[in-house]
């Protein structure tokens, strides 16, 4: 990563730096088993447990290794987008979402998600832009599509989390498709 992480902004969302500050509307968000269903992470018990995530956030920023960015919306902060994984060599990055249920069903991912790709292929020079979701996760698909991704297949049993094993559904776009 160079320099610091960069403001996106589309005509709706301003994407910034995770700070500190947000660690109320991050436990807001991050203790509601609606959000959290279909994440990794464990549902957030105490706002120290969302001030724990901004802390590795913040250290990640210090070493520029992580392009991850809060959504602000109306000028509020109400969730993240970013590469969970980043590939130099092979120029592939994977990235991830989440969001306060409060928004869903109003588009906001997928801008954010739009944004985000147009950065990994113009400013990281990715070649391959991907996406993974757990298969009841319909929401998450359908912003995948709407982002410009394809589907790509299911991955049975591939993931492992929260004690049980799920089927993922793999999306992806290349830099190619958006020509």
């Amino acid at each position: 990563m160079d320099g610091a992480l960069p403001v996106l902004t589309t005509e709706r969302l301003r994407l910034r730096a995770v700070t500190m500050e947000d660690a109320e509307a991050l436990f807001a968000y991050g203790s509601n088993p609606q959000v959290t269903q279909y994440v990794l992470w464990e549902t957030h018990q105490t706002l120290d447990d969302a001030k724990g995530f901004i802390d590795m956030i913040l250290d990640a920023y210090e070493t520029r290794s992580l392009y991850l960015w809060g959504i602000e919306y109306e000028g509020k902060f109400i969730g993240t987008i970013d590469y969970v994984g980043l590939n130099d060599y092979s120029k592939i990055g994977e990235i991830g979402y989440v969001l306060s249920e409060d928004y869903w069903n109003k588009g906001i991912v997928t801008e954010a998600a739009k944004m985000v790709i147009d950065y990994g292929f113009t400013e990281l020079g990715l070649v391959r832009i991907q996406a993974r979701c757990i298969a009841e996760n319909v929401a998450s698909s359908r912003v995948m599509e709407k982002s410009g991704m394809i589907f790509e297949g299911t991955h049975r049993k591939s993931l492992f989390a929260k004690g049980r094993h799920y089927d993922v559904h793999m999306y992806a776009i290349i830099n190619h498709d958006r020509c």
